[in-house]
């Protein structure tokens, strides 16, 4: 009886040890999500492909693309449940300013995957090898490269692919990397479908703490926004208003701003003011003589053709072959140039030095910017302007702080929105025929 007892109570023991012992004797390895994985990289971004889709669906159908139906939200969903891809969640991707780049893609059934590359080998010329447990297919043409796991499919473009390959295989449970954490904890932009963020150490070098952009669109135009966060407030804030040139209908190139620098001037260790001093000596700019003397007011235009007078010496030989020279004036055309700048009284010694470096030149009572156009010059209460025409464009005053700058056909138009004593907002935007027009943007 006793034997019994003490066997019943061996066996109780025994199994109350196996049922709190087993949760470690039987561990169940926790799969690591896919942002555990993510690579880091200079420029780190997530998108939604098919929301995307769905709001530029009308971008491509008022332009009339052919092959807009490609991008419809409805094929993408499709092609998607094909090849075992799960586009409805974010596609996450990063890129390097030496120009590779890759993303991951969730997968929702691994055995489809295949028939896609299957079906991509028929265009391009793929090799495949074995490396660990993945197949690895590569492209030398594009050289490019993508394996996938029950997961994931990662597609890369770039010359670092077995680093990649490690950090995404090897990951475990909470890995995600600290550019990455930051950027999905991160408030700004986080509705928008399509938004990326900065994570190089060139941040440091502006002092800035962060940089986030985001996309935006609508059937005729691209818009892409932005946020600056400073480490320390700001040495310069916006004006209440200023003068500018009256924006005309002609447009091809024009800056206006309105900044209050007093702060800056006083703050010669400011990241930003050693940016610009450091900009200003590749050409031999007298910045700091600039920057003492301006008053915070820009307004820089150039493009509409106008025609002046230009005056010429023409050499004129009589009856009797004597040679005489006779001044003469004619009409020529030339192209718009005019900038206004308000200045304190500090504004003649930077003319001073202008001239001594070679920046600015006077011929004839006509002043030169390096190429720039024959420049008449005026100064009136405190502002001093040069333009090229006969009459001096349009000032209004303005507390806007943006530009529009046409390059190869594209006009380019970006605005300063708002700015805190630490933040500033801005946007980006350009025509969206342009990007649709192949070999027409940049």
């Amino acid at each position: 009886m006793v034997k019994k007892v003490i066997v019943i109570i061996l066996l109780s023991v025994g199994l109350g040890a196996f049922l709190f012992l087993r949760p470690y004797l039987i561990e169940k390895k926790e799969y690591p999500a896919l942002v555990d994985r993510l690579p880091e990289g200079d420029f780190l971004g997530k998108a939604y492909l098919l929301d995307i889709a769905r709001e530029t669906s009308g971008m491509l159908y008022y332009h009339k693309i052919p092959f807009r139906d490609f991008f419809s939200y409805e094929f993408l969903l499709g092609q998607g449940k094909m090849y075992g891809l799960n586009l409805q969640q974010p596609i996450y991707f990063f890129a390097n300013s030496s120009g590779d780049w890759g993303a991951l893609v969730n997968v929702t059934d691994s055995s489809k995957v295949n028939q896609g590359l299957e079906r991509l080998a028929k265009y391009t010329d793929i090799q495949d090898t074995l490396i660990g447990e993945h197949t690895i297919y590569q492209s030398k043409e594009l050289n490019a490269y993508m394996f996938y796991d029950k997961k994931y499919l990662f597609i890369y473009k770039g010359t670092k692919f077995k680093k990649h390959y490690v950090r995404i295989t090897q990951a475990k449970k909470g890995d995600c990397s600290k550019g990455w954490s930051e950027f999905l904890k991160e408030k700004q932009f986080k509705d928008e479908k399509l938004s990326f963020y900065l994570n190089t150490k060139k941040l440091d070098e502006f002092g800035l703490e962060k940089a986030i952009f985001a996309h935006d669109s609508d059937s005729t135009s691209f818009k892409v926004l932005s946020y600056v966060k400073n480490k320390e407030p700001f040495n310069f804030k916006l004006k209440k208003g200023g003068p500018e040139f009256k924006e005309s209908a002609y447009k091809t190139k024009q800056l206006n701003l309105h900044f209050d620098i007093a702060k800056l001037r006083a703050n010669p260790k400011d990241p930003l003011y050693r940016l610009i001093l450091e900009m200003g000596s590749k050409i031999s700019f007298p910045t700091k003589e600039f920057l003492d003397a301006w008053e915070g007011d820009l307004s820089y235009k150039q493009g509409e053709i106008q025609t002046v007078e230009e005056t010429y010496i023409e050499s004129i030989m009589d009856d009797n072959f004597n040679v005489t020279e006779v001044e003469k004036t004619k009409e020529v055309k030339v192209p718009g140039f005019s900038i206004l700048l308000s200045m304190n009284d500090k504004g003649g010694v930077l003319l001073n030095k202008l001239f001594a470096k070679g920046i600015l030149r006077k011929e004839n009572n006509k002043f030169y910017f390096l190429f720039s156009p024959a420049l008449t010059f005026h100064k009136k209460d405190g502002i001093y302007y040069f333009y090229s025409g006969k009459q001096l464009p349009k000032v209004v005053e303005s507390a806007t702080n943006n530009g529009f700058w046409k390059y190869k056909g594209t006009l380019i138009d970006f605005k300063i929105d708002s700015l805190n004593q630490q933040e500033a907002f801005g946007s980006l935007h350009f025509p969206v025929d342009r990007i649709i027009r192949k070999n027409k943007f940049f």
